[in-house]
Formats: C-alpha cells, sequence, structure tokens
C-alpha cells in the first residue's frame, strides 16, 4: 500500500518520504502475518499515525497496534449502535457537526458542561461511539479531526477525575494522532485548576495541540476565523449559522450512519476487516458457531461467541484467543475454521 500525506500531518520530527515509509516496513516487520492480514489496522496511513504517536519508535509503534487491535476484540467499538448510546447524546454533550473546517477535517463539539449522566462506563461508550462515527465520516484525504470543546454551562461540580483519565486513555492509546487540533472555547478562570489536574494525563504534543479561545479576545478569535468558515460556524463559537445541536436531527443522523456500518460487511467485524477474503469465507460459512446463550449476532466477531474467545490473563498484558467449544450436537466446526482460530493466537497476539 502507498503512503499518502496528510495535510493535517503534525512535524514534531521531520522525516523524509523515503525515511517515514523505512519506518512504516519496519513495524510491518516486527509485526510479521499480523501485517498483511489486518490491512485496515496495518494500512500505511495507520502505522504512520502510530509511529507518529511513539515519536517513530518502530518497536513502540508495533506494540501500540497490537494494543489496540486487543481493544478492539474486547470492547467491539464498531458493534456500538446509537440505541445503546442515545441517553448518553440528549443533551448534546458530544456530537459531530455537518460541516468541516478548512483543511477537510471532521469536527466533533464537546461540551462537558452538558453532562447527563453519572456511570463513567456508558459515558465512555458514547466517547467511543462517536470518535468511531467521526472516523466513519472522515474524508478519503484525512486521518485527524478538530474538537470544539465548549465551557458553557461547565464548572467544578462537572469535573470527575476518574472520567478525565479514563478519556485520556482511549484516545490517546486507541486513536493515535487522530486530533489535529482542539478549541477550549471560553473556559472560566477556575478551570485553570483543573488543566493542571489534566496535563499529567495527556502526551507533550497531544498538549501542544491544544489552543484557547475567547469570545471577548479578538486576536484568540482570529484562531476561529483561520479554521473554520464563519458562515458554516455555530453562533456559539462566534460563527454566522444559528443552527445548534437538535436531538432529533442528530439522532436520525446517527441511525443512517449505523446503517452504513452494517451494510459494509468489511467494517461491520474489527476482525473480518482484518482477514484474508479465503477467512473472511470461512468466518461466514462458520458464522453459525455461536454461544447458545448469547444474544443474535450481525455478522461479525466477537470475543465470547462466534469465532473464537479473547481472555486478557490477569496480570499480564497477553491475549489469549481459543476457539469456542461447542457441546450443542446442532455446532459444526470445519478444520479450516479451527486453523485460523491458532494463527490468530499463535500469530497475531
Amino acid at each position: 500500500m502507498s503512503f499518502r500525506k496528510s495535510r493535517a500531518s503534525g512535524a514534531e520530527k521531520s522525516l523524509s518520504f523515503e525515511e517515514q515509509q523505512t519506518k512504516v516496513n519496519e513495524v510491518r516487520k516486527i509485526l510479521g502475518p499480523l501485517a498483511d492480514k489486518l490491512p485496515t489496522l496495518c494500512s500505511d496511513v495507520s502505522i504512520i499515525r502510530y509511529l507518529k504517536a511513539r515519536n517513530w519508535n518502530t518497536k513502540k509503534a508495533a506494540k501500540m497496534l497490537k494494543e489496540t487491535l486487543k481493544w478492539r476484540l474486547v470492547y467491539k467499538p464498531e458493534k456500538i449502535r446509537w440505541e445503546d448510546i442515545a441517553r448518553e447524546a440528549e443533551t448534546g454533550k458530544i456530537y459531530r457537526t455537518n460541516y468541516f473546517d478548512k483543511h477537510g477535517r471532521t469536527v466533533l463539539v464537546m461540551r462537558p458542561g452538558f453532562q447527563n449522566t453519572k456511570a463513567t462506563e456508558g459515558q465512555i461508550k458514547y466517547l467511543v461511539y462517536c470518535m468511531e462515527n467521526a472516523v466513519l465520516n472522515l474524508k478519503p484525504d484525512q486521518e485527524q479531526m478538530v474538537w470544539l470543546i465548549d465551557f458553557q454551562g461547565w464548572n467544578m461540580s462537572s469535573i470527575s477525575v476518574k472520567v478525565t483519565r479514563e478519556t485520556a486513555h482511549v484516545l490517546q492509546d486507541y486513536y493515535p494522532e487522530r486530533l489535529g487540533i482542539g478549541i477550549l472555547y471560553n473556559p472560566p478562570k477556575i478551570f485553570e485548576s483543573f488543566w493542571k489536574m489534566v496535563k499529567p494525563f495527556l502526551e507533550t504534543k497531544t498538549f501542544k495541540k491544544v489552543k484557547f479561545v475567547y469570545s471577548d479576545d479578538p486576536q484568540s478569535q482570529k484562531i476561529m476565523e483561520e479554521l473554520f468558515d464563519m458562515d458554516k460556524l455555530e453562533s456559539a463559537f462566534g460563527g454566522k449559522n444559528p443552527v445548534g445541536f437538535n436531538y432529533e436531527t442528530y439522532a436520525q443522523l446517527m441511525r443512517e450512519d449505523d446503517k452504513k456500518k452494517m451494510s459494509d460487511s468489511v467494517s461491520d467485524s474489527p476482525l473480518r476487516s482484518y482477514l484474508s477474503p479465503a477467512e473472511s469465507e470461512i468466518h461466514q460459512e462458520d458464522a453459525s458457531i455461536s454461544d447458545p446463550d448469547s444474544e443474535a449476532s450481525e455478522g461479525g466477531f466477537t470475543p465470547s461467541h462466534e469465532m473464537a474467545s479473547l481472555n486478557l490473563e490477569e496480570g499480564t498484558n497477553k491475549a489469549v484467543v481459543s476457539p469456542p467449544v461447542g457441546n450443542d450436537p446442532g455446532h459444526s466446526q470445519s478444520e479450516a475454521a479451527k486453523e485460523v482460530y491458532l494463527r490468530i493466537q499463535h500469530e497475531y497476539l
């Protein structure tokens, strides 16, 4: 696969095209068969993001890629649907805008002051859903997005160190180099104390991408004018667009995007998109192999049923994938499918 330069790419460490491609090839060599079997996660542009996140250290980048795969197999972010997180979205605390910035990057609006739930699990699940949706809607030549963080309604009671820490972990470790720029819009003076608490959770390069913008400061407001078409930017951020978040309209948009994910046989499963065509065929043939107690699957890979189960051993980083045991007389497992199980365990993780 050829490497394409992203217009939003950072320049923390300047490498020539040839040097970058050499690094990509080194990562592929470290990953071995995994690189060929996981074309989505191990595309050139994806590997470049992981390399940048680890300052072009090939071993660290390869390790990070493997950890992302383990997480995706367990968490199954591509399977989250609007109905799973609709309650979290009611206040518009996170949503994707219907416009891009001047670089063509997807824009996510975040309003921490509009928090409407207390469970960390649900809040992180909604964050992941929004990230997956933002990535789904990236333009072909883009790898990064913009975060507009609006502090309307924010106060110290909005703070959750646990959620903040988990948010930083998910975004930095599993969506590396997806942030092009983060705008903190009208943060109150008291936020400075919280910012000092947040900084230790952020990597230096992430921290440097954050800009403070104030509506009453013409100088900082120029950042918005340089980034956005002011006719499209919402009035809440100094733009001329009076249309803000509407729950019903947004719900319909997200349901349509969910249908796109479901109709795409490649993106419907984190594993299927990483298998060769022949192995995907095996996966489809053996889709009936499932845990009888689990809900019906949409045809994708899950850790608890269908092809295999993945368990992270306590106290280690080792992932073990093992074929399910079919006690039901109706179960049929082909030898070819078993080969796939073994290859995943011994070659991939």
